[in-house]
């Protein structure tokens, strides 16, 4: 059974990751006060904001969110640095489904997601198959708008080294230009820029809506 009518407020999920601290900072900056959903508090996190620090794990089992209208699910990991397929799946599928599911019993209705592009649940790449499987999983939860958003490699400076990332980052420099038409998808986008187009694109229209590259910058 969902709770009464939630409050207007926006709850960041993945607040001191890349993308998701841009959504904190710029939410805040625009006179908000969003909710930091977090397992640690780090000095980085802009001062007028609320924190929630939770253990994910607990979370899942017998916790609880804050009201809130919008969902921001910036949260995600990479199989290195999680250490396992296992533990990787457990972030990126577990954690963001059963946040999405505590989300919607609270009046939640809109929810914005940081997928991947090439995402999809039939995908032989684990990644990709993963990814895919939490945008199918997420879709008859039943918000009234679901915002997937699958940028290509992300730029920006990140508290945790990913190994080739660096590596990534120069070829896709050399390549970006030449991008083009269907292909602009799988270019790069900083961070903050796919920041500030799931706050401008929140409430765009209702239902489920796909945002690549192109959408990223109109």
């Amino acid at each position: 059974m969902r709770k009464e009518r939630a409050l207007n407020k926006s709850l960041v999920v993945g607040s001191t990751g890349l993308v998701g601290s841009h959504v904190l900072k710029q939410l805040s900056e625009r006179g908000e006060r969003p909710i930091a959903v977090l397992r640690s508090v780090s000095d980085a996190l802009p001062k007028d904001i609320q924190i929630h620090q939770i253990d994910f794990d607990e979370l899942l089992t017998s916790g609880e969110l804050p009201l809130c209208d919008h969902l921001y699910l910036c949260l995600g990991t990479t199989i290195k640095t999680a250490g396992s397929k296992e533990a990787f799946r457990r972030v990126d599928f577990d954690y963001c489904v059963g946040i999405a599911k505590l989300a919607i019993n609270t009046g939640t209705s809109v929810v914005s997601l940081v997928s991947s592009v090439g995402a999809d649940a039939s995908s032989s790449n684990f990644y990709l198959r993963t990814k895919g499987e939490v945008e199918e999983a997420l879709r008859p939860l039943g918000f009234s708008t679901l915002n997937i958003y699958r940028p290509g490699l992300l730029l920006g400076k990140r508290l945790e080294k990913r190994a080739g990332e660096g590596l990534g980052k120069i070829i896709f420099k050399l390549i970006d230009p030449f991008l083009l038409g269907a292909f602009s998808k799988y270019r790069s986008v900083k961070a903050e820029t796919l920041a500030r187009a799931m706050i401008e694109k929140s409430t765009i229209a209702k239902g489920i809506n796909w945002f690549h590259f192109r959408q990223f910058k109109s």
